[in-house]
């Protein structure tokens, strides 16, 4: 194997200390999150940002089994949907892990949503309960669901929903499961269903992406291992990603509260508030999307806040570029400026930068993550690519959507609990589970990178984006980047535009 971690076989295989995955496999996520409680039941867990309300990780793990049994109680059953519809909230991650507890299927939404986009993923995942917030009631109470309303017991009065079957508070769930201390005694294993994430994926329209526990449990293990090899024991993550989508939910609700990290919650993001947030909370690390490190680089407004305690600065969702990167590093000079790269399919992670090997500000995507596997296959047709070469990323890992890589694991568990596997892949879609996993297992990104020659990732763009000027292909991608490192553009965007002589030209 070359150095790049390029092998004879085509395949790209990390250079990372490896992971020990856990193989026991009547293992449920719940169970991996809340197995070292006990080690710190003091330390801060969920916070509230707004509010300042506390949950240690003793009183999320009792609150988390109250609330299972009393998902039980309303008669939620192994593999059943429960739809969580809110914004980010302390209530939130906890009824996620209840659901999840009792073999229960958390499929999340947008609370941005029309009812006409909610409808479409309610016809699809059929959830038997919503979970929500009485500011969305108009969105939800014609669709005949039962509903779980969260806020405070004073937010609660006062809403009374025609046409919905019946409304009880997250305080009322609490209430009725009564007196217990453990988890319900329900068999889950890594291979069950535990998410249903919905997401455009790599071919267009949205579809359910299946996720098991055991990909939330490599995902997480994954993401957190710089920081356990570090021997880095108190972080404080901002979490300002949206709950409902996998970067949030994966990266940071599941993967640093089960590292013992504390998780400051914001309901909804305002610049100003995210920076005074920071300082208030004295936030170690956090995870963005690019158009806020980049205003976090170019804004003014940060020099009012003290924003001393941030040691990392991680980026993903999309490209950042090296000009982002070395800018905000230089206004940041005390954390380290890295990004990640990740999909819903992948349960949000494939690299990250290994800040073990030093700080690189080169617009890389990192190192593959432990335990991922990946290839460049040419557009042109199948054919895996050395180091250096542009074609699209194909991956699969523990962590990846798909019955085939979880097969690897546990064949034997599969075949004796298929009735709470969803083997579909993309929930109820075939078709564009077929065009997006092959019969070995590759995930198909339809993104476009290379990996240099010492095993760095690069995402160039998305294949279906780039533009094809006189026979060239132009990413869109890097445009953006160039345009963007002007000091007087904040953000830009470049699309196609027909042109009879060049086919295509790039227009911003």
């Amino acid at each position: 194997m070359e150095k790049s971690g390029y092998g004879r076989d085509g395949i790209y295989r990390s250079l990372r200390p490896p992971v020990d995955f856990p193989k026991e496999p009547n293992l449920s996520m719940v169970s991996f999150l809340l197995r070292n409680v006990s080690c710190y039941p003091y330390k801060p867990a969920l916070i509230d940002a707004d509010s300042g309300e506390t949950l240690t990780f003793s009183q999320l793990k009792s609150t988390v089994i109250k609330l299972s049994h009393g998902f039980l109680k309303l008669g939620i059953n192994k593999s059943d949907r429960v739809l969580i519809f809110a914004p980010n909230s302390v209530q939130f991650p906890l009824c996620f892990f209840a659901i999840t507890a009792i073999g229960a299927i958390a499929t999340t939404a947008n609370p941005n949503y029309t009812v006409n986009e909610l409808s479409k993923q309610l016809k699809d995942s059929n959830p038997k309960l919503v979970v929500t917030v009485p500011e969305l009631f108009d969105k939800v109470k014609d669709f005949n669901i039962p509903l779980i309303s969260l806020g405070s017991k004073r937010n609660q009065r006062g809403f009374n929903v025609k046409n919905t079957p019946k409304i009880l508070s997250f305080h009322d769930l609490l209430d009725i499961a009564g007196n217990v201390t453990e988890l319900p005694s329900v068999s889950v294993k890594q291979t069950n269903t535990a998410v249903l994430l919905y997401s455009s994926g790599t071919t267009g329209l949205s579809k359910g992406v299946v996720l098991t526990h055991g990909n939330f449990i490599a995902s997480s293990l994954m993401v957190t291992k710089d920081q356990e090899l570090a021997g880095d024991i108190h972080r404080v993550y901002l979490c300002i990603l949206p709950m409902f989508h996998v970067f949030g939910l994966a990266v940071m609700v599941y993967a640093q509260l089960q590292m013992g990290n504390a998780l400051v919650s914001m309901a909804k993001f305002d610049f100003v508030m995210f920076l005074r947030n920071v300082e208030k909370y004295r936030a170690t690390h956090l995870w963005a999307v690019p158009p806020i490190v980049l205003a976090m680089a170019k804004q003014n407004v940060v020099h009012k806040f003290d924003l001393s305690s941030l040691k990392q600065i991680g980026s993903g969702a999309a490209p950042l570029g090296k000009e982002f990167m070395e800018e905000c590093a230089k206004k940041f000079p005390q954390a380290v400026v890295m990004q990640g790269y990740g999909m819903t399919e992948t349960c949000a992670i494939i690299s990250m930068e290994n800040l073990a090997f030093g700080v690189r500000h080169t617009g890389s995507a990192g190192l593959l993550a432990p335990g991922v596997e990946a290839q460049i296959v040419s557009t042109e047709n199948p054919k895996p690519l050395p180091p250096k070469q542009l074609g699209e990323i194909w991956v699969r890992g523990p962590n990846m959507m798909q019955c085939n890589v979880t097969c690897f694991f546990f064949p034997v568990q599969i075949k004796e609990d298929r009735s709470f596997v969803l083997f579909s892949g993309y929930f109820n879609n075939p078709e564009a589970t077929k065009q997006t996993i092959d019969e070995k297992g590759w995930v198909h990104t339809g993104d476009l990178g290379y990996f240099d020659e010492n095993g760095y990732l690069y995402v160039v763009d998305r294949i279906k984006e780039l533009i094809k000027y006189k026979g060239f292909q132009i990413a869109p991608a890097e445009l953006e980047g160039l345009l963007v490192s002007h000091p007087e553009i904040v953000d830009a965007v470049t699309i196609s535009y027909p042109d009879d002589e060049a086919g295509e030209v790039p227009v911003a």
